[in-house]
């Protein structure tokens, strides 16, 4: 066989070049990550604020507009007049009601941060036995549903006659677990304990020490936990439900509950006076919520790195 024929006689070689595998560009991922978490973020915003601007739209409109102009646009502008009648219509017990709303909100949240700060800190820097039982019992109290409570709390206040006034909102809003928790998780996080037996050296007692030293170096922590307690006691609706019986002691939203209802009862229409109330009751929570974001944004960042 000659050396021509041998040549024939192998396979052709393929001229094309391999291609080699690469792995994709790091840069590109991240990018990519970037817009999916970007549109993620997108819609996640327009689904919460959603349900908000159609409340706007529909609390500058008439009964009329109410019902057949679009949902989600405007039909005139009767905001004011909307507004004058919810502070007017049975002698401006609107008013009333937000009263009572900020009363037990503001007073039991205020009063519930200072318990539950104090509570914290006794579980986080004192050494007493039994003191994992009693954390143990705080971290299982605020798994149980606050509805499954409301009706002992009934039993209870009836017993000593505290149905119907206001010691029965404000007095459950004194006692919160799940506040107690994030003090102490707080408190660990900011209180060293060099900085307390210093103090216990120089001859400052406890109640000093809690006051002077302790509450004012939880200042982010119990802005969170008061932000938290108020939202909480702000949007309660079960509890005051069942302890709270006569109008003038009613929250806001048991009263707008009450208005919406009496269109079933006795055919008056007050959606319109309902979607105003309820419009405005967002206000203070977006104003507190504005006004404090620098506390409760470091707050929850401290106990995310807890």
């Amino acid at each position: 066989m000659t050396l021509t024929e041998n040549r024939a006689q192998q396979p052709p070689t393929d001229s094309r070049s391999v291609r080699r595998l690469t792995h994709p560009d790091p840069a590109a991922r991240t990018r990519g990550g970037q817009r999916f978490l970007l549109i993620g973020l997108v819609l996640a915003s327009v689904y919460s604020l959603f349900p908000v601007w159609w409340l706007i739209v529909a609390a500058t409109k008439d009964r009329t507009g109410l019902y057949q102009s679009n949902g989600l646009w405007f039909s005139g502008w009767h905001l004011w007049d909307n507004l004058h009648q919810l502070f007017t219509y049975e002698d401006g017990i609107f008013l009333r009601w937000t009263a009572n709303s900020f009363l037990y909100a503001g007073v039991g949240s205020l009063g519930g941060t200072l318990i539950a700060l104090a509570t914290g800190y006794g579980l986080a820097r004192f050494q007493f036995p039994g003191r994992n039982l009693v954390f143990a019992c705080v971290v299982g109290s605020f798994l149980i549903p606050i509805a499954l409570l409301t009706l002992p709390l009934y039993l209870l206040f009836s017993e000593i006659g505290l149905v119907d006034t206001p010691w029965a909102m404000l007095i459950p809003c004194l006692i919160n677990p799940f506040s107690v928790y994030l003090a102490k998780v707080y408190t660990e996080a900011t209180v060293p304990f060099e900085l307390l037996e210093a103090a216990r050296i120089d001859g400052a007692g406890e109640l000093r020490i809690f006051f002077s030293i302790v509450l004012r170096m939880m200042t982010t922590g119990g802005a969170t936990v008061f932000l938290l307690a108020f939202v909480n006691t702000w949007n309660a609706f079960f509890l005051p439900l069942t302890v709270l019986r006569g109008e003038e002691n009613w929250t806001l939203n048991l009263g707008l509950y009450n208005w919406s209802g009496k269109r079933l009862e006795s055919g008056v229409d007050l959606t319109s006076l309902v979607l105003t109330g309820a419009l405005l009751s967002i206000v203070p929570m977006a104003i507190m919520m504005v006004a404090m974001r620098r506390y409760w944004r470091t707050g929850v960042t401290l106990g995310a790195l807890k």
